[in-house]
């Protein structure tokens, strides 16, 4: 049974939105599992989070306080049907990720990250995809804000897609 995936990060709410437009929500509360990558800013946006998603992992930011960082790790794995995940929010600079990413997260095959809000999907020379989904609430220089979707199949990652999100 394929499992359907939500990939967010860099959210800043209520730096820069006063919460998720309704699309986003709506991606959250029907998808199987929930990615978050980090930068929530507050504690009470982790709650809504918690309470609309039917399973939420998540890491902190270079923006979250305290509060966020004594319930969030800076680092989490899981697996899914068999494919390995790995989530942190920063990985450095996009010169060298893919080999960077390699050495430090060496069990994984899918490394979910943050930090720049720009989209990213590669594939490293070992077989690691690094996936960042950009941010639904600040494009910084992007074309629109965004996040991913994605769909575990058969032991695999069969599908990404990143979605732009159009406000309500």
């Amino acid at each position: 049974m394929p499992l359907n995936l939500v990939l967010i990060a860099d959210t800043h709410v209520p730096k820069r939105a006063k919460d998720l437009p309704g699309p986003v929500w709506r991606a959250v509360e029907s998808a199987d599992v929930v990615f978050h990558a980090g930068d929530w800013v507050e504690a009470a946006l982790l709650d809504e989070f918690e309470r609309r998603s039917r399973r939420l992992l998540g890491v902190y930011g270079n923006n979250d306080g305290p509060d966020l960082r004594r319930r969030l790790p800076a680092t989490t794995t899981t697996t899914l049907d068999g494919v390995r995940f790995a989530m942190v929010h920063e990985t450095g600079q996009a010169k060298g990720r893919e080999q960077r990413c390699e050495a430090l997260y060496p069990e994984a095959d899918v490394l979910v990250f943050g930090h720049s809000h720009i989209p990213w999907d590669t594939v490293s020379p070992k077989g690691l995809r690094l996936l960042n989904p950009g941010s639904p609430t600040d494009r910084r220089r992007q074309p629109s804000c965004t996040f991913m979707e994605a769909v575990v199949d058969g032991g695999r990652l069969a599908e990404v897609r990143l979605v732009e999100v159009r406000r309500d």
